[in-house]
C-alpha cells in the first residue's frame, strides 16, 4: 500500500471546508462532512472522488473544497436530482432539486470543482472507465438500489482507495447489508468503520486477508441491525429501542488524521 501522506494543514482545511459546508442544505452532520474531507484528502490512492447522491450539495460542497485545495480533480457527482422522497412531493414528479445544487456549489466556489451528471448511477456506470479512489454512495437507500451502486462502481475502485456509505446506522435497509454482507464479508477489503452514520472501508484486493478479525468483529455488532430495518419501514416500539440499543454497540466515533494513518497501517489479526 502506498504511504499515506497527511498534509499538515489538513484540520485548517476540513475547518474551512465546513464552514463553507454547513449552511448547505442537506442530511449530512458535521461529524460526517469532515470525515469525507479526511477521505479527500488522505486516501492513499490515484483516481476520481466520486459522489453517487448529491441532492442539494451539501456532501459534494465539502469533498470539492478540500480536493481543490489540494489538487485532486473534480468530484463527480451524479444525481438525477429528482427524488420524491427527500424532495418531499411525490406528485410532483417534475420537480427538480439540480437548481439548488448548482446554486450551492456556486456559492461555495466549488463550481469549475465538481463535474456533474444529472442522471441515475446505473446509466452513468455503463459507459463509466475512470479510476476511483474515493467512492461515496449516498443514492438509492433499499438494498437493492444500494447493491446496484456499489456492483457497478466498484470494479473502477483503485487498491488503497475507499468506499463509504451514508446512513448506513440509520433505519434504511440498502447501505448496513451492503456494507456487512459485501464489504466486511469480503477479503478483498481491509480497515473498516463507521464515522456517525458513514460506513466506510479501504480496497486491499491483495491483503485484505490480514484484516479478517477486525471486519468480522465489526460485522457481528453491525449485522444485528439488518434484521430490524429490512421492511424499510419506519421504526416502532421495542424495535425502534431494539435498534437503537445496537446501534450504540456499534463504534462510530470521528476519525483524527493520526488515527487514519494508523487504522489504514495496523491489522489485527
Amino acid at each position: 500500500m502506498p504511504d499515506i501522506d497527511i498534509p499538515p494543514d489538513i484540520n485548517a482545511v476540513v475547518e474551512e471546508a465546513w464552514t463553507r459546508t454547513k449552511d448547505v442544505p442537506g442530511y449530512l452532520a458535521e461529524p460526517e462532512a469532515r470525515f469525507l474531507g479526511l477521505l479527500a484528502a488522505c486516501t492513499p490512492a490515484t483516481g476520481a472522488i466520486v459522489e453517487i447522491g448529491s441532492f442539494k450539495g451539501r456532501s459534494t460542497v465539502m469533498l470539492a473544497k478540500v480536493a481543490s485545495h489540494y489538487g485532486l480533480g473534480q468530484v463527480i457527482a451524479i444525481d438525477p436530482h429528482n427524488s420524491p422522497i427527500l424532495l418531499g412531493i411525490p406528485s410532483e414528479p417534475a420537480t427538480s432539486s439540480y437548481e439548488v445544487f448548482l446554486q450551492s456549489i456556486q456559492a461555495a466556489g466549488v463550481s469549475e470543482h465538481v463535474e456533474p451528471h444529472r442522471t441515475y448511477s446505473a446509466d452513468a456506470a455503463r459507459s463509466w472507465t475512470k479510476p476511483i479512489r474515493v467512492l461515496w454512495i449516498d443514492g438509492d437507500h433499499t438494498y437493492e438500489g444500494a447493491k446496484k451502486d456499489f456492483d457497478a462502481f466498484l470494479p473502477h475502485l483503485v487498491p488503497g482507495g475507499v468506499v463509504a456509505f451514508h446512513d448506513a446506522l440509520n433505519a434504511f435497509p440498502g447501505p448496513i447489508r451492503v456494507f456487512v454482507e459485501d464489504v466486511l464479508g469480503s477479503d478483498s477489503f481491509g480497515a473498516a468503520g463507521f464515522v456517525h452514520s458513514i460506513a466506510w472501508a479501504q480496497f486491499r484486493p491483495k491483503d485484505g486477508h490480514l484484516f479478517r478479525e477486525s471486519r468480522a468483529r465489526l460485522a457481528r455488532r453491525a449485522s444485528r441491525l439488518i434484521p430490524l430495518v429490512a421492511s424499510g419501514e419506519e421504526l416502532r416500539g421495542f424495535a425502534k429501542r431494539r435498534f437503537k440499543f445496537h446501534r450504540f454497540r456499534v463504534p462510530r466515533s470521528p476519525v483524527t488524521p493520526a488515527q487514519w494513518v494508523s487504522l489504514l497501517k495496523n491489522a489485527h489479526p
